[in-house]
């Protein structure tokens, strides 16, 4: 759902933003490891990589195309174009800019990788393996951002625990799963401090829809302020977990920053709310009474929505790093509508 982000960290921030058409014959790395990397995250990795200052570099995922950074992005830290498959330039960006933690959001969603599979592959897990390597050769603290669709049709759905059965069934969930398994595995061999948050469906008005199954809840509050009409793509009772972009951010911050020995986990689950087409309209209707909703269900987004959980349980973040999300359902609302709404304004487009 989102096609960038931003995270207010105390340190010199580094966005490498992913150029998927560009890789210029640009070898890609695999997963060996050799000895030397292994021993030298295991000496390094007891001492606390730069906590209180960390240099983090934040891969993106902003589209399969090179587009220029929103002014607020540049002027937000260093930020270079860079392949996440170009092993050799991002090592060199690792080392030359001193990192020490590194957040790798580079993926294809969902429903654009259920639409180009070999690509989804190659950017999901091949740039993943990537990230681990550089991790574990600079004794990195790594966080991957696992999903909603690493869920499948046979686990528990309402609520979803951190630990069941997940065998999705789309290679965006297929990947994020490897993801988490490869990031435990590498944690308990070699001590790499590996950090992976299951994110609800992510609603922002910085960011368009960008292929994801819940961007419906995005899409929503733009057509209300616009044509006031709205036709989603699923079912008015399809319930899945939401969280608000403001509380994605804290989270994954929060998380980041709290000590190892109170993560009794690697990935955990994180939730704020669930609510289905439906509500979520009527409570937009609260504040735009003419709104009006249709529903043609796409096929294959309605699939994917109903093999996914209804519900996280999110109770192990809560007790061991202090997880609580401050958005519920009428707060999301409010600022959504408000936020595109000046937007809007400051555009010189209609607003309803």
């Amino acid at each position: 759902m989102l096609s960038s982000v931003r995270i207010c960290l105390p340190s010199t921030t580094l966005r490498a933003s992913l150029c998927h058409g560009c890789r210029g014959g640009a070898p890609v790395r695999g997963m060996g490891w050799s000895p030397r990397l292994v021993t030298q995250c295991k000496c390094e990795i007891s001492a606390d990589p730069s906590s209180d200052n960390p240099r983090v570099l934040i891969t993106d995922m902003g589209g399969i195309d090179i587009k220029k950074p929103p002014l607020e992005v540049f002027n937000s830290g260093p930020f270079v174009y860079a392949d996440v498959l170009d092993y050799k330039n991002l090592r060199e960006l690792v080392v030359n800019n001193r990192i020490t933690w590194l957040v790798h959001y580079s993926a294809l969603l969902s429903a654009v990788g259920e639409a180009n599979v070999t690509l989804a592959r190659t950017i999901n897990i091949t740039g993943l393996h990537n990230v681990l390597d550089l991790a574990l050769e600079n004794c990195l603290r790594l966080f991957v951002p696992s999903t909603i669709g690493a869920f499948g049709p046979s686990s528990p759905r309402d609520p979803a625990p951190d630990l069941c059965v997940q065998r999705p069934r789309t290679i965006y969930g297929v990947s994020k799963v490897h993801g988490e398994l490869m990031g435990e595995y590498l944690h308990h061999k070699y001590g790499l401090d590996f950090r992976c948050l299951r994110y609800p469906g992510v609603i922002s008005a910085n960011t368009k829809p960008g292929g994801g199954t819940t961007d419906y809840a995005v899409q929503i509050f733009h057509d209300a302020l616009s044509t006031g009409h709205h036709e989603c793509y699923l079912r008015p009772d399809t319930r899945l977990p939401m969280m608000h972009i403001a509380d994605c951010h804290r989270a994954t911050v929060e998380f980041m920053q709290a000590p190892e020995c109170q993560l009794s986990l690697r990935t955990y689950n994180i939730a704020a709310m669930s609510f289905t087409p439906e509500e979520v309209a009527d409570e937009i209707r609260k504040h735009l009474p003419q709104l009006k909703v249709t529903y043609n269900p796409d096929a294959v987004r309605q699939t994917i929505a109903d093999s996914w959980p209804v519900r996280f349980d999110d109770s192990n973040a809560r007790r061991d790093w202090g997880w609580q999300p401050a958005y519920g359902l009428p707060e999301l609302v409010t600022d959504m509508l408000c936020s595109i709404r000046e937007k809007r304004r400051n555009s010189g487009l209609p607003v309803r």
